[in-house]
């Protein structure tokens, strides 16, 4: 097509003129109900100072201390095996992997690898992940999502816990709200028994956005909580508008949003870059495909994320594993693609979200998404409390046969930071 064509897609300045019309008019009812609930939480310095309080390990402690003090001990003991060095350097494990060789790799540090697991629903489970690394000279991730009930973790004093730990950790740790469209928001479905019905966006109608809202600065400026899922094109937008308001909050975009083309990608980095700040930082932090994407489709938005100062802001977050039940047609396994696309595209994370397959498959209780949507309780009475704890820890060697193959072929990788030197 002549090129002439492509000068029709050119957006004139006077469109942006309007839309800032509609953010400016102090009438807009859209706007005006947003600056209400940020309003609630005092003015954006005010807001991010009471994150920054909440976020100090000694008032976390304090939350630990009041909710669950048995946690403390493993608390501190996790601090005392960080300050020891007893968790595998990168050169030894490095060394572990290549034998001497590896003192001659130029590994690929440009495109390292974050190393994330899927999810932590449960604080007793840090500890066992650690003793495990400690013992088997394995590692731990750099990234790590929970999607359990938030009330649930924050009563139970597991949420400061598990802020406290991947804080001390130096490992990013992504919570997911409970108004995430289960929680009876749309009055014509149920849990996740009629989990069909949220097919083509997770369901936060009505004014459901704005409780998504509410609920983000609470626990920002209760628990310390800054980066949380989002799964709906309207709270994208309010994430967008928050941190442009100039509360440093961030966020990642689930694979329940559905993002499964680079034109979908394009248009939410466009949205990215309209409501970015001077410094040319965004919330948006985490970028997590659809599984249906190929390598192809990373290449190609890898391309225009660059174009649009992203690269090192927004991160690819890719599915290596998947739960065995629920979500996907089994086996599904990653592996090979992600070190083909991680030899030249920068700032992706592997996703391990069930067991390498052959492993998963052969459970007594294969990993399964419905589980993040059960009751504490539940889940103990029912007598699966170890099954989960075993499928978590299938995750994390899964992620760590992610890392042993990225290693074999010279890209380096993201682990817990202030463990793995």
């Amino acid at each position: 097509m002549d090129e002439t064509y492509r000068q029709l897609l050119k957006i004139p300045t006077s469109r942006l003129e309007e839309i800032n019309a509609v953010l400016l008019n102090p009438d807009s009812k859209v706007i005006n109900a947003f600056l209400e609930v940020v309003g609630k939480y005092g003015t954006p310095e005010e807001i991010n100072r009471k994150h920054r309080d909440s976020r100090k390990l000694d008032n976390l402690l304090k939350l630990v201390e009041a909710k669950n003090p048995a946690h403390i001990k493993d608390l501190h003991w996790l601090m005392e095996q960080r300050d020891k060095g007893a968790f595998i350097t990168v050169a030894d494990y490095r060394h572990k992997v290549l034998g001497g060789k590896a003192k001659s790799v130029a590994f690929k540090n440009e495109t390292a690898v974050t190393l994330e697991v899927s999810a932590l629903q449960y604080f007793p489970w840090v500890r066992g992940m650690a003793e495990r690394a400690i013992a088997n000279k394995t590692l731990i991730p750099g990234r790590f999502i929970a999607v359990r009930k938030m009330k649930e973790s924050e009563l139970d004093g597991d949420l400061p816990a598990i802020v406290a730990a991947l804080d001390i950790m130096g490992s990013s740790f992504v919570e997911t709200l409970d108004t995430k469209g289960t929680d009876g928001s749309n009055i014509h479905l149920n849990g996740p028994d009629t989990i069909t019905g949220y097919f083509g966006g997770i369901g936060q109608p009505n004014e459901h956005a704005l409780k998504w809202l509410d609920e983000f600065l609470y626990y920002y400026t209760n628990f310390g909580v800054q980066h949380v899922l989002n799964f709906n094109a309207g709270t994208i937008l309010l994430g967008f508008l928050l941190y442009r308001l100039g509360v440093d909050i961030q966020f990642k975009i689930s694979v329940f949003f559905g993002s499964d083309n680079p034109y979908h990608a394009l248009w939410i980095l466009t949205a990215a870059k309209l409501f970015s700040r001077d410094d040319g930082s965004s919330p948006l932090v985490g970028f997590n495909w659809a599984n249906s994407i190929n390598n192809e489709t990373m290449e190609i938005s890898a391309q225009f994320r660059q174009a649009l100062g992203f690269e090192d802001v927004v991160r690819f977050e890719h599915h290596i594993t998947e739960t065995w039940k629920s979500i996907v047609r089994q086996p599904y396994n990653r592996r090979a693609e992600l070190v083909e696309i991680a030899d030249h595209v920068r700032n992706i994370a592997a996703k391990h979200e069930g067991g390498d397959p052959e492993t998963d498959s052969a459970r007594a209780h294969p990993s399964d998404i419905l589980d993040y949507f059960r009751d504490k309780q539940e889940v103990i009475d029912s007598g699966d409390w170890e099954a989960l704890y075993t499928n978590f820890l299938d995750k994390v060697d899964a992620c760590n046969n992610s890392a042993w193959s990225l290693t074999e072929h010279g890209i380096a990788f993201i682990a817990a930071r202030n463990l793995h030197k």
